[in-house]
């Protein structure tokens, strides 16, 4: 059983920055990609950005891309998503995914965060 806590959300005003972290706990030895995805109201879920844990190379949306950093510490099993240049449209609940690869695609992790509101105001 592998177990995924995020933690960092928040209320910031736009143009601000948030750190968002992830941790995977369990066992562990099976993941490989790790991504964050997030679901404003009203709207379905989105991928925001990905990690692979062997090889760094990361994936990002294009409305993320610049904006957003993902790295992580393997170490620690940990994944960060730095964001920065926050909008109103980045309001959502972000989720963090574990699973054996790193995807743009929700169905190719098996374990998911409870999830962490990011609330970006005008």
């Amino acid at each position: 059983q592998v177990h995924v806590v995020e933690s960092g959300g928040g209320l910031v005003q736009a143009e601000g920055s948030l750190r968002l972290s992830c941790t995977a706990s369990g066992r562990t030895f099976s993941i490989y990609g790790m991504g964050w995805f997030r679901q404003a109201p009203g709207k379905e879920r989105e991928f925001v950005a990905a990690i692979s844990r062997s090889t760094g190379n990361t994936y990002y949306a294009d409305s993320v891309k610049v904006r957003f950093t993902i790295s992580r510490d393997n170490v620690k099993n940990t994944v960060v998503l730095q964001m920065s240049s926050l909008t109103p449209e980045d309001t959502a609940v972000f989720y963090c995914a574990a699973g054996p690869t790193a995807a743009v695609v929700a169905g190719a992790y098996r374990h998911w965060g409870q999830g962490t509101q990011v609330t970006v105001s005008s």
